[in-house]
C-alpha cells in the first residue's frame, strides 16, 4: 500500500528542461556551503550533460550590472547559444520573459539550479509547483551562504512538493540506458573523478 500522491514518472530528455537562475560572480563570492571549486564543476558539468541529453535550457540572471555581476565565464562557454535572460525580479518565475521561455520548451518536469539555493532555485521551483509543474532542485548546483539558509530552503521546498536530488543523479535518470551514443558525452560532461578511475581500472584489467 502507498501513501504517494504523485507516483514516480522518470524525467526523460523529451519531458525535461533546465532552468539555470543566478551563477553569477558576485554571488558565487559568498556561497559557503561548497567551495568555489566545487560548485562551479557542477553546475557546468550539469549544463553540458544536459546540452548533450538535448534537453531545452532557460538561464537567467539578476541585476547583472548593478549587483550581483555577470554569470561565471566557464558557464558561459558551457551555454554557447542560450540567451541569458537578465531581470529585476528576486523570482525568476515572476519575469515575463523567463515565464515564456519556460512555458516555451514545452515541458513538464523542470530542473532548477541556483544561487541563492533557498531563493534563486527554491522561489521558481516552488511556483513552478503551484502552476502545475514538476519541480526539481540540483542541489549541490546550488549554493548558499550559512547552514541555516540551506537547512531551512530544503525543508520549505519539500514542504512545498520540490523534489530533490543531485546533478549527476539527474541526468543519469534522463539517460537512462549507458547502451545510448549520447552516454559517453554525458559521463564526460559529469567529469566524475571516482567514474573516470573505475573505467581506467576495468581498462587495465581488461588488456
Amino acid at each position: 500500500m502507498t501513501n504517494q500522491t504523485h507516483p514516480y514518472q522518470p524525467l526523460t530528455s523529451e519531458n525535461a528542461a533546465l532552468i539555470l537562475v543566478d551563477h553569477q560572480v558576485g554571488l558565487m563570492t559568498g556561497v559557503r556551503d561548497y567551495s568555489t571549486g566545487e560548485l562551479k564543476h557542477n553546475v557546468v558539468a550539469l549544463a553540458k550533460a544536459a546540452k548533450a541529453l538535448k534537453l531545452p535550457i532557460v538561464a537567467t540572471t539578476t541585476a547583472r550590472d548593478s549587483m550581483w555581476g555577470p554569470t561565471f565565464h566557464e558557464l558561459v562557454e558551457a551555454l554557447p547559444g542560450v540567451e541569458i535572460i537578465d531581470r529585476s525580479s528576486v523570482n525568476a518565475f515572476d519575469d515575463a520573459r523567463v515565464a515564456r521561455a519556460i512555458e516555451a520548451t514545452g515541458r513538464k518536469k523542470l530542473i532548477f539550479a541556483g544561487i541563492s539555493l533557498e531563493v534563486c532555485a527554491a522561489f521558481p521551483a516552488m511556483t513552478a509547483v503551484g502552476k502545475g509543474f514538476d519541480a526539481y532542485v540540483a542541489v549541490d548546483a546550488s549554493g548558499t551562504f550559512s547552514e541555516t539558509k540551506r537547512q531551512a530552503g530544503l525543508l520549505r521546498m519539500l514542504q512545498a512538493g520540490v523534489i530533490l536530488s543531485d546533478y549527476a543523479t539527474l541526468m543519469v535518470e534522463i539517460l537512462k540506458d549507458n547502451a545510448r551514443p549520447e552516454a559517453g558525452e554525458v559521463y564526460g560532461a559529469l567529469d566524475m573523478a571516482w567514474a573516470v578511475l573505475v573505467g581506467q581500472v576495468a581498462q587495465a584489467y581488461g588488456k
